[in-house]
């Protein structure tokens, strides 16, 4: 098959041919139809992933077909269209046994435990637990934006955040993760505040709901402008791209007693980033992290985009060829786009 490979951190990868993969006696190997170019796999490629072995193929959220059955997959057979959480559950430790699958004590995932979704094919585990149906009627590069940025926003608003209506609601950095938790909000009659550099994300950030926006590159202090326009602060905020400068104003954003959500991923040579925890502890807010969300969990949020509540496939901006995946994922850091780009493997 062919895939997009690195063999070295940071520097370029190319497309080149590898072996097909084969799956597990519980999983499956998917025909990637659809797979997102999202900034965990520039994080995974700039090296910031403990997990990864070079050489790697990158890529985790992903739609397709199944192409080949394990001999334990029970619930699952060739010709299925179906999507995946980008954590991929054990099914049988303590965390799963309690429902918890988006942090298994055992999880893989495609792009950074084992190679991902840059390619024809790629090989998911534990099936039964993990794989979720692709809806009639829902396009392929939908689905694959469900699986890491959508779902994840959902969960970390809606289940983590457990956002009011009412209530105002500030986002940190408006890419797809960003402008996916927007959408949702929005949708749950909250009023949202978006904070990004990008004039063009500002502008699709309203057009998805947000009722206020902030230029962070255009004000002393983004924290200070979501206090003012939000009348003292934001009930729920999250930090949507991981950076120290987006989670340290997404928390002095809040007001009293508000909860903050990380959901975007903070590499740091030394491990940490730095929070103001004196303003936690003097308004009580809380501190949250959200980890993307088990297969379980996707009904209500596949219901609310069946009804036309919630609509991802607006936030698809671009589609590219495999070919074009390697410079697409060098420039994430340097020229982030607005919204979504699709990778089509098979283009």
């Amino acid at each position: 098959m062919r895939a997009v490979v690195f063999e070295r951190y940071g520097e370029p990868a190319e497309v080149r041919e590898v072996a097909d993969p084969e799956p597990a006696e519980h999983g499956v190997v998917v025909r990637v139809e659809a797979t997102g170019l999202c900034r965990s796999d520039w994080h995974g490629w700039q090296g910031h992933d403990p997990d990864i072995a070079l050489p790697h193929v990158p890529g985790h959220e992903l739609a397709g077909v199944v192409e080949a059955v394990g001999a334990r997959v029970t619930g699952w057979r060739a010709g299925d269209r179906v999507t995946v959480p980008f954590v991929c559950a054990c099914g049988s430790c303590p965390a799963c046994a309690a429902g918890d699958q988006q942090v298994c004590e055992r999880q893989t995932q495609p792009g950074f435990t084992h190679w991902g979704s840059f390619a024809h094919y790629v090989a998911l585990d534990h099936a039964d637990v993990n794989l979720v149906a692709v809806p009639d009627g829902m396009s392929q590069a939908t689905a694959a934006s469900l699986g890491c940025r959508f779902a994840t926003a959902y969960r970390a608003v809606v289940q983590r955040g457990r956002v009011a209506a009412g209530e105002w609601v500030a986002v940190h950095g408006c890419g797809g993760v960003g402008l996916s938790a927007v959408m949702i909000a929005a949708a749950a009659g909250a009023r949202v505040v978006a904070v990004d550099v990008s004039p063009a994300a500002l502008a699709l950030a309203r057009r998805f709901g947000a009722a206020e926006g902030v230029n962070a590159s255009a004000v002393r202090d983004p924290a200070e402008a979501v206090r003012d326009l939000t009348g003292g602060g934001a009930h729920l905020s999250l930090d949507a791209l991981g950076a120290p400068a987006t989670c340290g104003a997404s928390v002095n954003g809040l007001r009293r007693r508000g909860r903050h959500v990380q959901v975007g991923l903070l590499p740091s040579p030394t491990g940490t980033t730095p929070v103001p925890m004196a303003r936690a502890v003097a308004l009580e807010l809380e501190l949250l992290g959200s980890h993307g969300m088990a297969a379980h969990s996707y009904p209500p949020m596949l219901e609310l985009v069946r009804a036309g509540v919630l609509r991802p496939d607006l936030l698809v901006t671009s589609t590219i060829g495999l070919d074009t995946a390697p410079s697409a994922l060098a420039a994430m850091d340097t020229a982030r786009g607005a919204g979504v780009t699709v990778i089509e493997p098979w283009s």
